[in-house]
């Protein structure tokens, strides 16, 4: 990109693709500011009319990518159609496609140690895709017996785990898994909801 993009006044969000396309390449901690300044078409002097520093250009990342994440989560969720169940599942799937269609966003998100608490406009926006995921939770604990309920947060953090790990360890360019990722995923949904009485030893 050129220099033209600062005199238009997208210099702030072309540093944050440019760090974007760094993040994927390299890994959140493996660039420069000095990197993407270069990658946008500008000098690093010209990065601190709108970051701090390289950890507030990784945290605007993060930002945009809970705001993309939380809207895929809502997609997903449907209002809880067409049954608490099936959007329960599709909320997991929806995990897995935006770690692969926005590898990027999700490495600054969970990758880069940026807390989310960082700033409040980063907190809100997480705090978002949070709220999804429990929603659909409770939605779907609304169908366990009171005396066997586990807490909604610590079942939707169990789901967030999980959903985590198969993307960590599976889903991942170049990873080989012994199955498709989504399938994993979806058969540790089942087991767990099994043991919940969600659904039968044969469904």
């Amino acid at each position: 990109m050129s220099k033209q993009g600062y005199h238009h006044g997208n210099l702030r969000q072309a540093l944050v693709t440019s760090a974007l396309a760094l993040i994927e390449e390299k890994g959140p901690t493996g660039f420069t500011l000095s990197e993407a300044a270069k990658r946008a078409g500008v000098t690093p002097a010209a990065v601190y009319r709108h970051f701090e520093g390289r950890e507030e250009l990784i945290a605007e990342c993060a930002r945009q990518g809970y705001l993309i994440f939380g809207d895929v989560l809502e997609h997903a969720w449907n209002g809880g159609k067409p049954s608490a169940l099936a959007a329960f599942s599709a909320t997991g799937r929806a995990y897995l496609a935006f770690a692969r269609k926005y590898p990027g966003h999700y490495m600054a998100m969970f990758e880069s140690g940026i807390s989310p608490n960082r700033s409040t406009d980063l907190a809100k926006v997480a705090e978002r895709a949070n709220r999804v995921m429990e929603r659909a939770t409770a939605a779907l604990m609304d169908h366990v017996p009171p005396d066997r309920r586990p807490p909604v947060a610590m079942v939707s953090a169990h789901i967030w785990a999980m959903s985590h790990g198969v993307v960590e360890l599976y889903a991942r360019e170049g990873n080989r898994a012994p199955y498709a990722p989504e399938d994993l995923l979806e058969s540790g949904i089942g087991v767990y909801l099994r043991g919940l009485g969600l659904i039968g030893p044969d469904t």
